[in-house]
């Protein structure tokens, strides 16, 4: 199994149990499409064998199973979505500024693969030549179809890291998933 960690932050952002592709109009960017459902939350629950002790016990324990809609990717690798009602979604142009220092790390951490010694420079220099040339193309992407997007961060909740952007295909049902692909590290488990 291949996970793929934020090359900024760390953070797990996606695995190969996903189905991943390009993005048809800008190849550096991933897209996987992923599935909303229902999880319950505020659950307690006890371990079998536990005897919690009486005073060890809250008066008011036991939840209500609340259920909330979550998308698998969201949930899998416990990512933190930016609500547009609590306020946490970046305005448009707080957004495309992110996106132009996201870039320049990137970069910098490309640049910074050459001197690992087990990674062949002409692999990494293509790799850098690909993200030049798409880069601009895919900030204009998003930056078009902002408004659409939900935005989740990765469980850190680093700022500088990777913005996983959520939209749904034309059927309007399918949630899927976009995410920077030279923005990730592949990490076999």
């Amino acid at each position: 199994m291949i996970i793929y960690e934020d090359l900024i932050s760390g953070d797990e952002i996606l695995s190969d149990t996903f189905d991943i592709k390009p993005s048809a109009d800008c190849p550096i960017l991933w897209e996987t499409d992923c599935r909303k459902y229902m999880k319950k939350v505020g659950e307690d629950f006890e371990l079998a064998g536990a005897n919690p002790s009486a005073e060890d016990a809250a008066e008011d324990d036991g939840g209500e199973g609340e259920t909330v809609m979550v998308h698998d990717i969201e949930d899998q690798f416990r990512l933190v979505w930016l609500k547009v009602e609590e306020g946490l979604k970046p305005s448009k142009e707080a957004f495309k500024s992110h996106l132009k220092g996201y870039v320049k790390k990137v970069m910098k951490k490309l640049e910074e693969s050459k001197s690992d010694a087990r990674v062949d420079p002409k692999v990494v220099d293509e790799k850098i030549a690909e993200f030049k040339a798409g880069a601009l193309g895919a900030i204009k992407k998003i930056t078009a179809n902002y408004d659409n997007y939900d935005v989740l961060m990765g469980q850190s909740m680093d700022g500088d890291a990777m913005h996983v952007l959520i939209d749904f295909r034309e059927d309007g049902v399918t949630p899927f998933a976009t995410v920077w692909k030279h923005g990730l590290k592949e990490v076999k488990v």
